[in-house]
């Protein structure tokens, strides 16, 4: 017998002892012990302790009558079934049924099943229990698992969960309920966003505002005065804890009727537009219809602002000014009201001096600095003349001059840009004999500069530190004006920016100048690697750093910089042909006429005239009583 053969003949003996064994033996010789029945709900010799769930989705008094429509109801359906005793009606007013985030008698319920108190739970429908279908189907599985078991009965879909085939009628019917939901809530922003878009916007209570019968805002005298109080007050110097203390002191209300003030009220109310007499529409939205968590509207959807949309207690400059001193306290400059500074004239002209620590100015309050002090005639940006070349002169166009990027030397003057800090390398900070330094910025030249600063210049930026007797690079934290930077030059916010300069001028006149719009990149090699990413974009070699080093794609087919644009770039800044520029130029104040501000004595006065005006009617009420 061949070797095949057998193992033909193999394979069919166990065959055939699969089938002997599946023969099976004699049912009497099988003892069997049958499983208890299941209980029936509706069994009246059963009985069951009933729970009852309730919920309607909104506080409205409207929705008074469904709420205890439905308590009502079950009430009457208990005491009719005589095996039903009911344990409790837990019901959550005013609720959303797409997150369980704050149904809290809800959470209650599923707790005392846990604890064995409850047999059943009896509910209108399953959108009424959950319109997520993974909190539904999640529940009913968790309480059927239970030592004790618990059965939801969905009284609209005729649903009992101790049914083995429920399940899959009640992952169908949670599904319709969820889209439901889903449906009604895009029903809902469309609404809403049509509203905005012609200009109705909504009129919530208000501190300082009444709402007339057509739901307009109309000043509230005596709230105003609080409004204006606080304010002043913060104009003036105060934090919001001072504020909030000052107005418990005085006993003033609250909108809510509450006499103890807290600090993020009084932030709440310095960040309200409305004071100002302008609505802002959609400052926040909500990504995921089944959790309910507003995001701040970062531009992720449309805003809709509607100026003078009703009378101010505050002016918009007040207002405005009060956001910038709001953004600057986050970076310790407490009641200081941010002042741009402007070199007036010398070759720093039109330079912005930057303090990192300041935040609240855009792109285009650092362009209007650098213009104000041109008179028109002037240049202030990059010049594209033609040059001509006087006779006896060397022809040099044509010729470029190579740039120092692509060479890695170790006495390389650079400056390295995140969105966190700024990064000197150790032969810029050796250029100049200062652990202060003033930083400075041409927004329309594109030109950044480093010179000495002395302690008594606020801008003034420890930039190194003594190591051995000589200066070591300290980075600067810019966290408050780098995204100001990045969104002038259009930079990514994922990437790190260096770039090369040059030091002109000697002792106190010395600078450092570093032209922005040549930059080398340094972008995160997930970015390169991403899906999404730019095709074109690729390093030229297997990195295995963390970043790769790209530069602009008209670096490709160059050396560097045509030689007479490159001595314009130089001319540009005011130092060609200058030994020692004068760089010693103080910045003046740039004085944005747009803004004008409540003088400081006008603030001392209001506060003054509206706190005697608050104690006076404090003592009035007293006497009265």
């Amino acid at each position: 017998m061949n070797e095949n053969e057998q193992k033909a003949g193999s394979v069919a003996d166990q065959k055939s002892k699969i089938r002997e064994r599946y023969k099976g033996i004699d049912p009497d010789e099988l003892d069997v012990i049958p499983a208890l029945p299941q209980e029936d709900i509706f069994a009246v010799e059963n009985e069951q302790r009933v729970a009852v769930y309730a919920r309607v989705s909104t506080d409205d008094p409207r929705q008074t009558s469904s709420y205890e429509l439905q308590k009502n109801h079950y009430h009457d359906v208990i005491s009719k079934s005589p095996n039903w005793k009911l344990v409790q009606i837990y019901a959550d007013e005013g609720i959303s049924g797409t997150s369980l985030q704050h149904r809290d008698q809800f959470k209650l319920m599923i707790e005392d099943c846990k604890k064995g108190q409850i047999d059943l739970i009896v509910t209108k429908s399953v959108s009424r229990f959950a319109r997520n279908v993974v909190d539904c189907i999640g529940y009913v599985r968790e309480l059927l698992s239970l030592p004790h078991p618990v059965g939801v009965f969905f009284e609209t879909e005729r649903l009992n969960t101790f049914d083995p085939k429920s399940e899959m009628v009640l992952s169908f019917m949670a599904t319709l309920a969820q889209e439901e939901s889903h449906t009604k809530s895009e029903i809902m922003n469309a609404s809403i966003e049509m509203r905005f878009r012609r200009g109705i916007f909504l009129t919530p209570i208000l501190l300082g505002y009444d709402h007339d019968e057509d739901g307009n805002l109309i000043i509230n005298e005596g709230e105003a005065k609080i409004v204006k109080l606080i304010f002043m007050m913060y104009l003036n110097g105060c934090t919001c804890q001072e504020i909030a203390d000052t107005l418990t002191e005085l006993g003033c209300e609250t909108k809510k009727g509450n006499t103890v003030w807290s600090p993020g009220s009084i932030l709440q109310i310095l960040q309200n537009e409305r004071h100002c007499g302008d609505v802002l529409a959609h400052k926040t939205y909500t990504p995921n219809y089944l959790n309910h968590k507003s995001k701040k509207n970062m531009q992720n959807r449309p805003q809709y602002r509607k100026r003078d949309h009703h009378e101010a207690i505050i002016s918009r400059d007040d207002f405005i000014a009060v956001q910038r001193l709001i953004s600057n306290a986050k970076y310790g400059n407490k009641g200081i009201l941010p002042q741009l500074k402007v070199i007036p004239r010398g070759v720093l002209k039109g330079f912005v001096s930057i303090n990192p620590r300041w935040a609240g100015f855009k792109e285009t309050d650092y362009m209007n600095a650098s213009s104000s002090v041109y008179d028109g005639t002037e240049q202030s940006g990059p010049s594209s003349g033609h040059v001509e070349v006087r006779s006896g002169e060397f022809d040099l166009r044509g010729y470029e001059i190579a740039r120092s990027q692509f060479f890695d030397s170790t006495d390389r003057i650079t400056v390295t840009f995140s969105q966190g800090d700024i990064r000197f390398s150790a032969p810029a900070v050796r250029k100049l004999d200062s652990t202060l330094v003033e930083l400075l910025i041409h927004p329309k030249k594109l030109v950044f500069a480093v010179r000495n600063a002395g302690k008594d210049c606020r801008n003034a930026m420890q930039w190194s530190k003594k190591k051995d007797g000589k200066n070591s690079p300290r980075e600067i934290s810019g966290t408050a004006f780098l995204p100001t930077l990045y969104s002038l030059l259009g930079w990514n916010d994922d990437c790190r920016y260096r770039i090369t300069g040059v030091k002109r001028g000697s002792g106190n006149d010395a600078v450092l100048l570093f032209n922005l719009s040549e930059p080398e990149i340094f972008i995160p090699n997930d970015m390169v690697a991403a899906p999404d990413a730019d095709p074109a974009v690729k390093p030229f070699t297997d990195n295995q750093q963390r970043n790769v080093r790209a530069y602009p794609p008209d670096w490709a087919d160059t050396f560097g910089s045509n030689y007479y644009s490159h001595a314009q770039a130089e001319e540009l800044a005011g130092f060609t042909g200058r030994k020692d520029p004068d760089t010693s130029h103080a910045p003046v104040t740039y004085n944005d006429t747009d803004i004008q501000v409540t003088s400081k004595n006008d603030i001392e006065k209001n506060i003054k005239q509206i706190m005697s005006d608050m104690k006076e009617n404090t003592d009035e009420h007293t006497d009265k009583r």
